[in-house]
């Protein structure tokens, strides 16, 4: 069966079903996590609010199905991209949207001259092997450092 797939720039009116989608996605594998739609909503808006953010959604049929969402940065080096969310609607998923929002969000770069693009993902499962697939590798040269300010609640299993 052949689906009629639209990528176009993500928006604010449609933010809300944003993070319908980001709190359907990111409950199941390999995330589980507790994300409430009000919470994912305001986690997308802050993104979508900021004034080096950039993403694409997928439409089919006249439903909003998936997105892509980040924010660039400028360095010393030139203007890098930060991937900050790609999720899909699960009865969506496996269907090779995720695969064009990420190629499509990537040729959109390479026009603005982006130099490079990062991400953050589970180090398990099959989201590694996703993007490296496109390009993407491990970096050895830098890596993520945290500190808990106060317990929380809902990560790993807690």
């Amino acid at each position: 069966m052949t689906m009629d797939m639209v990528l176009q720039p993500c928006c604010m009116e449609h933010v809300e079903r944003y993070g319908e989608i980001y709190a359907d996605a990111f409950s199941g594998e390999p995330w589980h996590d507790a994300w409430t739609v009000e919470d994912a909503t305001v986690h997308v808006r802050e993104i979508l609010e900021s004034p080096q953010s950039y993403g694409l959604e997928c439409v089919v049929g006249c439903d909003v199905v998936g997105f892509i969402l980040g924010s660039s940065m400028l360095f010393h080096y030139g203007r890098t991209f930060e991937i900050n969310d790609l999720a899909v609607t699960p009865e969506f998923q496996g269907r090779g949207i995720g695969k064009k929002l990420l190629e499509g969000l990537l040729a959109q770069l390479r026009k603005k001259e982006i130099k490079a693009v990062h991400l953050i993902t589970a180090a398990e499962g099959d989201l590694p092997a996703f993007y490296a697939r496109h390009g993407f590798s491990q970096e050895h040269r830098v890596m993520l450092m945290g500190v808990e300010l106060c317990p929380l609640e809902g990560l790993n299993g807690d």
